[in-house]
């Protein structure tokens, strides 16, 4: 599989890559700067984005919100419709988006970013991420499109490849931790670009 990954030297997006390339997949990776052997690109650019989409198979979204204190969810937004815009104009139909865990639900119809004691300082680019998803719901009906979601807690750590899925709420283990590694995130995302089994909707991965 020919995948672009937009994104491809953040703390997940650089998992994601080299997951995929030790499955055999072929990875053109982007970024802004085009650092550490990536193409440069405007992910907000749907020309751009159309450019180097040509010819892939799939594109992965992931990009997160800019955490300099500037509003996150503009660039994000934008960037999200470029893409949807240069995968039309490309004619790639699959789209894989890293999104939060912001949007869950906490509880029925809570979603975690709205509880009380969800931390402050991660609610902007939280929220971003949220408009992202129903951005994606929204305007991507023609294109086949999952957004995956990980644990409350992500961060690096083993691949041990195991992982469980879910839907729309906050998957937690038996004494109520939500957390997955960066390692297995990229795994389940992997899988989900092989498989396919969770076109058209919003996924969780925790252990």
């Amino acid at each position: 599989m020919r995948i672009l990954l937009i994104g491809a030297t953040g703390m997940i997006g650089s998992r994601i890559a080299a997951e995929a390339r030790d499955r055999g997949h072929e990875v053109t990776g982007v970024t802004r700067s085009g650092t550490a052997g990536t193409r440069s690109a405007d992910a907000g650019d749907p020309s751009a984005v159309a450019e180097l989409a040509a010819g892939h198979d799939a594109v992965v979204l992931a990009i997160a919100p800019p955490r300099d204190g500037s509003e996150p969810s503009a660039p994000l937004l934008a960037a999200g419709r470029a893409v949807l815009e240069g995968l039309r104009k490309a004619g790639v139909r699959r789209l894989v988006v890293v999104g939060g865990a912001g949007s869950l639900e906490a509880a029925p119809g809570v979603r975690l970013v709205d509880t009380p004691e969800f931390p402050a300082v991660y609610k902007g680019e939280s929220l971003a991420q949220a408009e992202l998803l129903e951005l994606v719901r929204a305007q991507a009906g023609d294109l086949d499109w999952t957004y995956v979601s990980p644990a409350i807690e992500i961060e690096p750590g083993e691949r041990t490849g195991s992982y469980r899925r879910g839907g729309d709420q906050v998957l937690a283990d038996a004494d109520g931790r939500s957390f997955i590694s960066a390692e297995d995130y990229a795994v389940a995302l992997v899988d989900e670009l092989e498989t396919g089994q969770a076109v058209g909707r919003r996924i969780t991965v925790a252990y």
